[in-house]
Parts: C-alpha cells; structure tokens; sequence
C-alpha cells in the first residue's frame, strides 16, 4: 500500500472515532498506528507489504496494551460514588473464631473467603470484622 493510503486510513480512523462512534479508544490507536505505518513506508521507501502490515499490527497490538486502558482511564474516570473494585473498607462476618495472627474464614460479599485476622483482638463465629488490605487471595481482617 503507498504511504498515503495509510495516512488516509489512519485519518479516517481518527475522525471515526471521534466524530461518528465512541468505542473506547480503539479507533484512536488504530489510525494512530496507520499514520505511524504510513510515515515509515514514506520514510523506508520500498517497503513489502507483508512487513506493512506486520508493523501496522505491531504497533495497534502494543499500543492497545499498554497504553489503550491507562489513556481511557485519565480521559474518562469512573463516575462519582460508583463502586471502585477492592474489599479494603467493607465488613464482613466470620464463619469461624479467628485468633489474633491466625487465619480462618469468613463471609465477604456473599462469597467464602480466607482471612487473616491481623488486630489484637480475636473475632468471635458470627462475629463482624472489618476488611483492611488483600493479599492475593487472603483477606487481612480486624475486629469490629
């Protein structure tokens, strides 16, 4: 493809994005890629296609993984007082006596978990705990 092909997908692809669909940035680093592709056949002239093309999926491929979420993020931050993924803060109750430093389990959310009762105080069965950090898959409660 000459150069110029891919500057006018690329444009086309901004301009789609911003203009006409919200898909979530995935249009942006398309065309951005394109015009990336475009700009390295003109300066590469001879370019194959077939390493067009690799460059072209190179260059969508990282820019959709490292950079797609972390952009979308700043531009768009969640709505005020949605719920933020994480436990830290929530109450829980245990399933079982949990003794300072030990660990035991608990019910968070509806769901069964591991937790480690990480206060000076011991949580009774049944008793409330409070949710402070996670750890991998273990929950580091205190209690109420």
């Amino acid at each position: 493809m000459p150069w110029w092909g891919w500057i006018t997908v690329g444009a086309l692809l901004l301009i789609a994005e911003m203009a006409i669909v919200d898909l979530e940035f995935y249009l942006v680093f398309l065309g951005l890629s394109a015009l990336l592709t475009g700009a390295a056949v003109l300066g590469f002239d001879g370019l194959p296609i077939w390493s067009q093309w690799l460059l072209f999926a190179s260059l969508a491929g990282a820019s959709f993984v490292f950079f797609r979420q972390m952009l979308y993020a700043r531009l768009r931050p969640p709505p005020e007082g949605e719920i933020q993924e994480g436990v830290a803060g929530d109450r829980a109750t245990a399933n079982e006596a949990i003794a300072p430093g030990a660990r035991g389990s608990i019910t968070l959310r509806g769901a069964s978990w591991t937790a480690r009762n990480v206060g000076d105080e011991p949580i009774a069965q049944g008793g409330g705990c409070l949710v402070e950090r996670t750890e991998g898959l273990v929950v580091d409660v205190r209690a109420e």
